[in-house]
């Protein structure tokens, strides 16, 4: 069945909200903890690691429970408006932190608010996910869903990271913000965070749904059990988030980049722009070549493109500037198919044998994802911290980083990223065998 376009966009138009919601807590919640509320690198790393760790669980919860709602409005989008506006409140308070007397007493309201906000995107976010199963069986329909939400995801990620780090970075200084530019900041967030969710959640209410789950409700185990039986979902999903991780840390590295290695933090909008525009150009491009080489390889392909080039930026402290851009648009062309291709594989896993379970997968993979997106900025902070990096608060004296800092933060922001990128690609191999018998099938079916 062939879905309407104004359908496929309203659908996709959440991923702009998913994209932003990502992107800006990634690339200025760590730096905002360091560098405007003063708190060690080392401390902020564990309380941004602590709400991924409970995201972890709520996801799979929120999945369980999403398959099996009898809301007369359907078991998918009432979730989508109640987490929807909630999660665009919460990005609010996240940025707006009230001085407080100690480091850990700052880094504990984060820790709060953070947990909140993880939990309340997962309410949207994990029946948003689980839709595209549901709304049409057709293998190739599903790779178009895809197409359009990695584009729209694509506006997310530019709003997020051209948008966010412009606001935030406007301090008196010019550099490196304060707390009231923070705050203006992330009221903007939160209204595009609003529209973009209540798009998707307006614009699908026509959208095909299967019927809820009947029978009691799975616990944890039962559900991860159901997981582990389905080796290629195991497969990709631990391939998938190793490359999550590795964009994780380099997303957390931008702004350190900018500021120590470009000279000026704002320069981090043009490191988004030109990593996360030839997103636009590539995916419908991926596209077509997955029609005809396969979606695997081309997943392959931009795997050793990405990671490779991430390598190379370990050399960035001696590069110019322009070096450093072109290799920034290298890596949007690998990172456009790592977004693309294991989000057109994953609803073809999840119906193949399991129809009318797509919440517990997506809770699933959107935990694994969540815990991925954690790691990854814990690790670049754990570098932070060993690298001897000193952080303050904002309205204090900027403290001069140590060679080690300089040289720390560039290979989290680099060696980091690529060597996580690169490990991923035997586990994609592993599923070769697995691409090639749902090929055939598809062939077949033809």
């Amino acid at each position: 069945m062939k879905l309407s376009r104004k359908l496929t966009v309203s659908y996709g138009a959440g991923a702009i909200g998913n994209g932003v919601f990502v992107t800006v807590p990634g690339l200025l919640l760590l730096f905002y903890m360091t560098n405007i509320l003063g708190v060690g690198a080392g401390l902020a790393s564990a309380a941004l690691f602590v709400p991924k760790l409970w995201d972890a669980v709520a996801n799979p919860l929120m999945g369980g429970i999403s398959d099996r709602s009898t809301n007369r409005y359907g078991k998918r989008r009432p979730f989508m408006l109640v987490g929807g506006l909630g999660t665009a409140l919460a990005f609010v308070l996240l940025f707006t932190a009230p001085k407080l007397d100690s480091e850990v007493a700052s880094a504990v309201y984060v820790t709060a608010v953070f947990t909140i906000a993880m939990t309340l995107y997962a309410v949207f976010c994990v029946p948003w996910s689980a839709m595209p199963p549901e709304m049409t069986e057709d293998y190739h329909e599903r790779t178009r869903i895809t197409s359009v939400r990695m584009v729209l995801l694509t506006v997310g990620i530019l709003v997020g990271g051209a948008l966010a780090p412009a606001i935030a970075g406007s301090g008196k200084d010019g550099t490196e913000g304060s707390r009231g530019s923070y705050a203006v900041m992330s009221v903007v967030v939160a209204a595009i965070l609003g529209v973009a969710f209540l798009t998707a959640w307006w614009g699908t209410r026509e959208a095909h749904q299967t019927p809820p789950l009947t029978g009691p409700r799975p616990s944890l185990r039962e559900q991860y059990a159901v997981v582990r039986a389905n080796t290629p979902f195991v497969t990709l999903f631990i391939g998938y988030n190793l490359q999550a991780a590795a964009t994780a840390a380099m997303l957390t590295g931008a702004a350190y980049v900018a500021t120590y290695v470009l000279g000026d933090q704002q320069k981090s909008t043009l490191l988004f722009i030109f990593l996360v525009a030839p997103c636009a150009v590539m995916v419908p491009l991926w596209r077509r070549f997955s029609r005809t080489r396969g979606k695997l390889l081309g997943y392959q392909l931009a795997t050793g493109i990405f990671g490779v080039t991430a390598l190379s930026l370990v050399f960035a402290r001696s590069e110019a500037d322009l070096v450093i851009y072109l290799q920034m648009v290298l890596l949007g062309i690998g990172y456009a198919g790592m977004q693309l291709f294991p989000y057109a594989i994953l609803p073809d896993l999840i119906t193949d044998e399991h129809d009318g379970r797509a919440g517990i997968f997506t809770g699933t993979w959107q935990g694994g994802e969540t815990i991925a997106f954690a790691v990854g900025p814990a690790l670049y902070g754990l570098i932070l911290a060993v690298s001897s990096y000193h952080s303050y608060k904002a309205g204090t004296p900027v403290p001069r980083q140590p060679g080690s800092a300089l040289t720390g933060l560039v290979l989290g922001f680099a060696v980091l990223p690529g060597l996580l990128t690169l490990a991923s690609l035997p586990f994609l191999q592993r599923y070769k065998a697995i691409d090639a018998d749902l090929s055939a099938r598809v062939l077949e079916a033809a």
